[in-house]
């Protein structure tokens, strides 16, 4: 299974039912990937449930996987990619046995070449915000030119075309992507039409690089 992935929607916290429906009009508005924490309540049966509701082509993970008991129970649920927020390269070298792509967790140049080097698909850089975000990123793909990158913690609208300008092979994003107000009214429509606006203006800075 490949992560060719320039956008992971992040959903933390939120009811199953609600995950459903955010989901499918996520996904109807140009959004690849999907990913609900596992510290959310429920987590692994919200995969479970929905995950034969995916689209062809689409993918529905688990995030948050902090060790390898997380990362069992991730892909026992059906997770169909892993994201984690630390580096530990026994969650990385059970993936990859799994045949489950990985976004590994990682900040300082060290953890970085360590996770791509132990086989992640992607390294997250988190929180690649508060270390100075676009900048940080370029400054990482200065001598580590060859890793994939995603930007996770502080990506916004405003920024995003930064963020690929640095040369980002992707992005994770919440409240910026669905729109905190959206989320806490449960307001469906307003959730597509933000997931819309957001893929539309990653597609664009994408395009400008």
């Amino acid at each position: 299974m490949e992560l060719d992935v320039s956008v992971i929607g992040i959903l933390r916290g939120v009811a199953g039912d609600f995950f459903g429906e955010a989901m499918q009009i996520s996904f109807a508005g140009g959004l690849t990937a999907m990913e609900v924490t596992m510290n959310t309540p429920d987590a692994e049966k919200i995969v479970r449930e929905y995950r034969s509701a995916v689209p062809a082509g689409k993918l529905l993970g688990m995030g948050t996987i902090r060790n390898l008991e997380e990362a069992i129970r991730a892909v026992a649920a059906g997770a169909m990619f892993l994201v984690t927020p630390n580096l530990d390269t026994k969650v990385i070298e059970y993936a990859k046995a799994e045949g489950v792509p990985i976004v590994a967790g990682a900040l300082t140049p060290t953890e970085v070449y360590t996770a791509w080097s132990a086989g992640a698909d992607l390294v997250k850089v988190f929180p690649c915000g508060a270390m100075g975000g676009p900048q940080y990123i370029k400054d990482l793909l200065g001598p580590f030119d060859h890793l994939r990158l995603a930007a996770v913690g502080g990506v916004s609208l405003a920024n995003l075309p930064e963020y690929f300008k640095a040369g980002a092979a992707a992005v994770g994003v919440s409240t910026s992507l669905f729109g905190a107000k959206a989320l806490r009214e449960k307001n469906l429509d307003q959730i597509g039409q933000n997931v819309k606006i957001f893929i539309e203006h990653c597609r664009e800075a994408k395009d400008r690089v």
